[in-house]
């Protein structure tokens, strides 16, 4: 039966208030969930942030990546301070990464580049599964960075384009502060800088053995004592998941010659941050600070020793 002009109006009517009650209802949930946010203190978005020195000031700068790119970075730090490489060559290593990847390990590129680094298998820099392994290919670029003279007083551009041979060679050059600014962070020289809020988006279980699996791919075998099998192992083996606690012990020299042990503390510690989200971990402690997912560092009353770095894991 054909619709009256008078019903079409009411009809209409009641459409455009449905409309509005609908919008109401969303506008007033979004607004209770911002309010307990607000009043909770807790931050919306998610990700890591490392700052200069000074940053807790509100001065010096910011940089901020989501846990993947701290991942990668830490993992491409780590690996050049295991080889005896300098700071500075952790700034170019990083900053060729920027440029080149976004510190994000991609599996595609200009023809055959892949990886961190967008090395090519084609040019010998390896397979491509080798290549897409950030601790080989961060290796890879540092062996050739070593085999340029006086690459630690060249200008970052040059250094880096010596070993990439990138057809913009000038690019590398604009990511230079984020660089220095992560590399000081994650070789340790600025403590606790590297701050992250993991989402928690991994299904998988805190794994004990895989936390210090990761530690001597990133760092070297020496990186962990040689340690007995303990009864926790039985029970990881056979699928039981439980909180453990992995102590890295600090030495007091590297592979660089540094003898800073309070450095090489720092760097394990935000090495461990910024794999958070990937290794399950949920606190951090070393030197009188304690890193706890969601809420950052902070200061203990009882200040705790200098001699090892621990790594608690999830439930």
């Amino acid at each position: 039966m054909p619709r009256t002009a008078s019903s079409a109006r009411r009809h209409t009517g009641r459409s455009r208030l449905s409309r509005i009650a609908a919008a109401f209802v969303v506008l007033a949930a979004l607004g209770g969930y911002l309010t307990v946010q607000y009043i909770s203190g807790s931050k919306v978005t998610e990700g890591c942030t490392v700052e200069s020195a000074d940053g807790s000031a509100g001065q010096g700068r910011t940089y901020r990546m989501s846990p993947e790119q701290a991942s990668n970075a830490a993992t491409i730090s780590a690996v050049g301070t295991s080889r005896g490489m300098p700071e500075r060559a952790v700034t170019i290593a990083l900053a060729t990464a920027l440029q080149e990847s976004g510190l994000r390990n991609i599996e595609h590129g200009d023809r055959d580049s892949l990886g961190l680094f967008q090395q090519r298998p084609s040019q010998g820099w390896g397979t491509e599964k080798q290549i897409l392994d950030p601790v080989y290919s961060a290796g890879e670029f540092y062996r050739h960075l070593a085999e340029v003279p006086g690459y630690s007083r060249l200008p970052l551009t040059v250094a880096a384009q010596r070993v990439q041979r990138s057809g913009f060679p000038q690019a590398y050059a604009k990511h230079e502060p984020d660089a220095a600014l992560l590399a000081a962070a994650l070789t340790g020289r600025t403590p606790a800088t590297l701050n992250c809020t993991p989402p928690r988006t991994t299904a998988a279980t805190a794994d004990a053995a895989k936390v210090r699996a990761e530690l001597v791919r990133a760092f070297g075998k020496d990186v962990l004592p040689a340690r007995k099998p303990s009864p926790e192992d039985g029970k990881a083996a056979a699928g039981a998941s439980a909180t453990s606690t992995v102590s890295v012990p600090v030495r007091a020299a590297r592979a660089s010659g540094d003898d800073d042990s309070a450095r090489r503390g720092w760097e394990l510690a935000h090495w461990a941050v910024a794999q958070s989200e990937a290794l399950r971990l949920d606190e951090i402690t070393y030197a009188g600070r304690v890193w706890k997912a969601g809420s950052g560092w902070r200061t203990e009353r009882t200040e705790s020793g200098t001699t090892e770095v621990r790594m608690r894991l999830a439930h």
